[in-house]
């Protein structure tokens, strides 16, 4: 008993030395100068917590402690276990630093942006893999600890290549989305809060996994959509290169509008509007309709696609009522020839 109870003793105890640890790293001395303080203390408190208990049990547990059978499901639970914790804590260990990174790179703003972006969805797409994997192989180890299925591994072997071609086909899909995914990220095709237009619908990727893209449209719905989607079928990407977007609005009015005077007016709310990104601008006549009207499209641009549609709608607002009250003979009027 005396045993048992000093291997729980020290289990405690390595819990505690974990938790002094934990403490230390969110002393403000050390939390305000070390940018991984804060990532690794969110993300590996409870799985450095298990750890130590399974390593300190790993370390202390003898043979004779237990009896017969027990103590052979003893010796693997503790093995299962330090498999598990170490899987995990090495997991959490490499999100904490990746953390780091991808929290500096949502900051960046102006002509950075789109490098910044393009990063953080590598890193996040390869870190979703790598644990994939990395979960994979720890399964595969604790499977191996018992006796039947390392005998099952070894007929397996004999016939590999039945099992390789029933699992291809078997993973097909998955492996074909996991392809996909990686081809979009490592080409640069789609981004983290790339602005896309799939389906006639208009939204950011929000969330970009090894099986799925996630669109938020905007209307706050979300788009769900496999990733082999946007490797088998055309969808617009409006910052692939800039986020910089052009706007147009499209007017139908009379010919007796004075075009010029309406250009005038036109530059001067753009240069007074705070979306404009003071580059590029234009009125022009574009085409003479059949039913009499004159066609005028106006020409902004914008620093990103929701300033363009806000700005827009405000320029459009505002040549309406422009014309309305300084021009209301221009207004689109049907004529009809009674001869």
């Amino acid at each position: 008993m005396s045993r048992w109870m000093i291997l729980i003793a020290s289990m405690l105890a390595a819990i505690a030395c974990v938790e002094m640890v934990r403490r230390a790293l969110r002393w403000r001395l050390i939390g305000e100068r070390w940018v991984l303080a804060g990532p690794l203390v969110r993300r590996c408190t409870w799985p450095a917590f298990a750890l130590a208990a399974v390593a300190t049990a790993n370390t202390l547990y003898r043979p004779g402690m237990a009896e017969g059978t027990v103590e052979d499901a003893i010796e693997r639970t503790i093995t299962l276990f330090m498999i598990g914790c170490v899987t995990w804590l090495a997991i959490q260990a490499a999100y904490a630093v990746t953390d780091v990174v991808l929290d500096r790179l949502v900051t960046v703003e102006g002509e950075r942006n789109r490098r910044a972006r393009r990063i953080r969805t590598q890193i996040t797409l390869v870190r979703r893999v790598a644990s994939a994997v990395v979960i994979l192989l720890a399964t595969g180890a604790m499977l191996f600890t018992f006796p039947q299925v390392r005998a099952l591994g070894a007929g397996l072997l004999a016939s590999a290549g039945i099992v390789g071609v029933v699992v291809g086909i078997a993973a097909q899909s998955m492996l074909g989305n996991l392809l996909a995914g990686l081809q979009l990220v490592f080409s640069d095709a789609l981004r983290l809060d790339d602005v896309v237009v799939v389906q006639g619908e208009w939204g950011r990727i929000e969330e970009l996994s090894l099986t799925y893209v996630v669109l938020r449209l905007w209307d706050e719905r979300r788009l769900v959509l496999p990733v082999s989607y946007f490797t088998t079928n055309p969808f617009e990407n409006w910052t692939r290169h800039t986020s910089r977007v052009i706007g147009a609005v499209m007017f139908r009015i009379d010919w007796t509008v004075p075009v010029e005077e309406l250009r005038v007016e036109l530059y001067r709310a753009l240069r007074e509007h705070p979306l404009w990104d003071q580059k590029d601008w234009t009125l022009q006549v574009t085409d003479t309709l059949p039913n009499g009207l004159l066609e005028l499209r106006a020409l902004m641009s914008a620093a990103d696609s929701p300033s363009a549609f806000d700005l827009k709608c405000d320029m459009r607002e505002h040549l309406v009522k422009y014309v309305r009250e300084r021009y209301p003979e221009a207004l689109p009027r049907l004529r009809v020839d009674m001869t």
